[in-house]
C-alpha cells in the first residue's frame, strides 16, 4: 500500500505543480475590450456583446487558494480537483494512519498511546473540518461549514452503516447457539443462521459511542424548546462538554488501556500474514542447528487460520507473500505448488504438524549442505527463504503472546522509529495543505451544480480520510474469527467516537469563535439517530445475524433522505 500511494501521489503532485506554474489562473482570463473608434460604424451588437463577456468572465474569476493554487468554476474541472485533492488527503490519512501503527507496536499501551495517537487518527478529518470554517469572511465559513458537517455526519453514518455492514457480510459464519462458529460457513446468506460474534468488550466500545453523542443532543436542546436566543450559549455548553469528554477519553485510555491493547493487537493481526514469518525464519533453528520445533509449531497454528490442525495451499500461501518474485524465475502460485509439493509427504493436499516440522527441518539440513553441493529440489526453496529473510525483517516479535491483555513490546532498530516519525510529519503536511484547497473545490463545484456541499461532502469526503481504514477493517474481518470480527467492530466504534468528540469540538469551536449561525439540526439529528441504533445492536448483543445488515445499509441513504426533507422540505435550517 505505502508503495503504490508513493508512486501514484508523486505524479499526481507534479501534476498539480505543472498546473500551478503552466496555468497560474485557471478560471479564466478576463477579458479587457479597448474603447471603438468613432470612425467605424457600429453592427449595434458587438458593444453589448463585449460588455456581456467581461461581465461573464468578471463573474467566473474565482479566488486560488495560497494565491498560487489550481481553482476553476467549471463542475468538471472542480470534480477533477476534488478527485486529485481527495487523493492526496487518502495518501495522508493512510501515512498517518501506519506510522501511529508503527508508533504504538514501539511504545506500547501508555500516555503516547492514550493521548496523542487517537487524536492523529482522527487528524484529517479534524483539519479538513478546521478550514471549512476558517476561510475567508464569516459568510464564506458560513457557506462553507457545511462541507466539514457534511464530512463530520458522513465519516460517522458510512463507518456504522457502509463498514459495519459489510464487514458482517464478509465476516459471517454459521450461527450456532446464539454464537457464529469460526471458520464454519456453511449456510450461505441465512438471514438469521449466519453473522459474527464478538466478545463483551466490544459492547463496551459501542457503549462508549453512545456517549459520546451527549454534545450533540445539549446543542440540540435550543431547537427542541423552539428558541432561537439561547443558540449561541447552547453551543458553548456543548463546546465544554465535548473537550471535557474528549480529555477523560483519552486519561481513561491511559488508565484502562485495554482499548490500546486492542488497537495493537489489531494493528499486528491485520498483518500477521505478511509479518508473522519476518521473525520467525531467523528462529525456525536453534544455535546447534537443529529445528526449534517450539516456533515451528506457533508459526504453523499461526497460519492455520481455521484451526483444523491442516494447512491447506491457501494458507501455505502466507508462507511467500511479500517475496519479491521479480528476482525468481517463479510466480506465487508456482512457489505455494512448490512449497505443498515439499510438505505434503502424505499427498492428500494438506499438511499436517508433523509434515510442516519436516519440511522445515529439510530446508534447514539444505541449508547446512548448500556450500558443499548444488541441490535440484531444495535450491529454489532455500532462495526464498533467504529472498524473503532479507526482505521482511520485523521490528517485533509476532510469535509471541497476542492476547489484548498482554502485548509484549520488544526493542526495535531506530531506523523503524525514525520511519515512524517520516511517515507521521508527511502524513500531517499532506492533510493540511490539501485540505483547504479540497474544501474551496467542493465549495465551487456545489456552485456550479447547484448541489448542496452537504451532500457532496458527506458522501465523497469520507472516501478520502477513512478508505484506508475501511478497507483494512474488511478485509481482516474476513477471517471469519470471534477475535478478528471483536477487534475489528472495536475499531470501527472507536473510529466513531473519536469523530463525535474529536471533530465535533472542533466544529462546535469554529461556530462558537467565528459567530456562525447553527443551523445544522438536521444535520445532527441524523448522526444521533446512526449512533443510537448502530450503539445499542451492539451494547445489548455479542452476535450479529446477517439480517442486521439491512438496517446498517438502510440507515445510510434514508441518512441523505432525512437531511433534504427535513432541511429544504420542513426548513429545519
Amino acid at each position: 500500500m505505502m508503495l503504490t500511494n508513493k508512486k501514484v501521489a508523486f505524479p499526481l503532485l507534479a501534476l498539480l505543480l505543472s498546473c500551478v506554474l503552466l496555468v497560474p489562473e485557471i478560471s479564466g482570463r478576463r477579458i479587457t475590450v479597448s474603447h471603438v473608434s468613432s470612425d467605424l460604424i457600429s453592427d449595434g451588437i458587438s458593444e453589448n456583446v463585449a460588455t456581456g463577456l467581461e461581465e461573464s468572465t468578471a463573474d467566473s474569476v474565482c479566488e486560488q487558494t495560497y494565491g498560487f493554487m489550481p481553482c476553476t468554476n467549471a463542475g468538471l474541472g472542480n470534480l477533477f480537483l476534488i478527485l486529485a485533492y481527495g487523493y492526496l488527503m487518502y495518501v495522508g490519512a493512510t501515512y498517518l494512519s501506519h506510522g501511529s501503527e508503527i508508533l504504538l507496536d514501539i511504545l506500547g499501551p501508555g500516555i503516547i498511546g492514550g493521548l496523542f495517537l487517537p487524536v492523529l487518527g482522527a487528524l484529517p478529518d479534524a483539519l479538513l473540518i478546521l478550514v471549512s470554517g476558517l476561510s475567508g469572511s464569516v459568510n464564506t465559513a458560513q457557506s462553507q461549514v457545511s462541507v466539514g458537517m457534511g464530512l463530520l455526519a458522513g465519516s460517522t453514518v458510512m463507518l456504522l452503516t457502509v463498514v459495519w455492514g459489510t464487514c458482517v457480510i464478509v465476516g459471517k459464519c454459521d450461527i450456532e447457539n446464539s454464537v457464529a462458529i469460526d471458520g464454519n460457513n456453511t449456510k450461505g446468506f441465512s438471514l438469521s443462521g449466519s453473522g459474527v460474534s464478538t466478545d463483551i468488550w466490544t459492547s463496551y466500545a459501542s457503549m462508549i459511542m453512545v456517549v459520546s453523542l451527549i454534545p450533540f443532543i445539549v446543542v440540540q436542546f435550543p431547537q427542541l424548546l423552539h428558541s432561537t436566543s439561547g443558540r449561541h450559549s447552547a453551543v458553548l455548553i456543548a463546546l465544554v462538554i465535548s473537550v471535557l469528554l474528549l480529555v477523560s477519553y483519552c486519561i481513561y485510555q491511559v488508565f484502562q488501556p485495554w482499548i490500546q491493547s486492542r488497537k495493537l493487537a489489531y494493528t499486528k493481526d491485520k498483518h500477521v500474514k505478511s509479518g508473522i514469518l519476518k521473525s520467525a525464519l531467523a528462529r525456525l533453528s536453534t544455535d546447534q542447528g537443529t529445528p526449534n520445533e517450539e516456533v515451528i509449531e506457533k508459526l504453523f497454528k499461526a497460519m492455520d487460520l481455521d484451526g483444523d490442525g491442516f494447512l491447506t495451499a491457501s494458507e501455505l500461501r502466507a508462507l511467500v507473500l511479500g517475496i519479491q518474485f521479480d528476482q525468481i524465475n517463479l510466480n506465487r502460485d508456482d512457489a505455494v505448488a512448490k512449497l505443498m509439493k515439499d510438505f505434503d509427504k502424505s499427498a492428500d493436499n494438506q499438511v499436517d504438524l508433523p509434515e510442516f516440522i519436516g519440511g522445515i527441518a529439510e530446508w534447514l539440513e539444505d541449508v547446512n549442505k548448500s556450500k558443499a553441493s548444488s541441490l535440484v529440489t531444495g535450491s529454489d526453496t532455500i532462495k526464498y527463504l533467504n529472498d524473503y529473510h532479507e526482505q521482511t525483517k520485523r521490528e517485533y516479535d509476532l510469535l509471541g503472546e497476542q492476547s489484548d491483555e498482554a502485548v509484549e513490546v520488544v526493542k526495535v532498530p531506530k531506523w523503524t522509529t525514525i520511519k515512524a516519525v517520516i511517515l507521521l510529519t508527511l502524513g500531517t503536511v499532506l492533510a493540511a495543505v490539501f485540505a483547504d484547497p479540497l474544501v474551496d473545490a467542493v465549495d465551487n463545484f456545489s456552485s456550479a451544480t447547484s448541489i448542496p456541499p452537504f451532500f457532496i461532502s458527506f458522501i465523497a469526503l469520507p472516501l478520502a480520510t477513512n478508505a484506508s481504514e475501511a478497507v483494512s477493517a474488511v478485509i481482516f474481518a474476513s477471517r471469519k474469527k470471534l477475535r478478528s470480527a471483536s477487534l475489528t467492530f472495536s475499531e470501527i466504534y472507536g473510529a466513531a467516537t473519536m469523530n463525535n468528540i474529536l471533530c465535533l469540538s472542533v466544529f462546535l469551536a469554529l461556530v462558537y469563535v467565528r459567530g456562525l449561525v447553527w443551523d445544522f439540526s438536521s444535520e445532527v439529528l441524523v448522526i444521533i439517530i446512526v449512533c443510537i441504533v448502530m450503539g445499542l445492536l451492539g451494547s445489548i448483543s455479542t452476535t450479529f445475524p446477517l439480517w442486521t445488515t439491512l438496517i446498517a445499509f438502510l440507515l445510510y441513504p434514508l441518512s441523505l433522505v432525512l437531511v433534504y426533507v427535513l432541511d429544504y422540505k420542513f426548513g429545519w435550517s
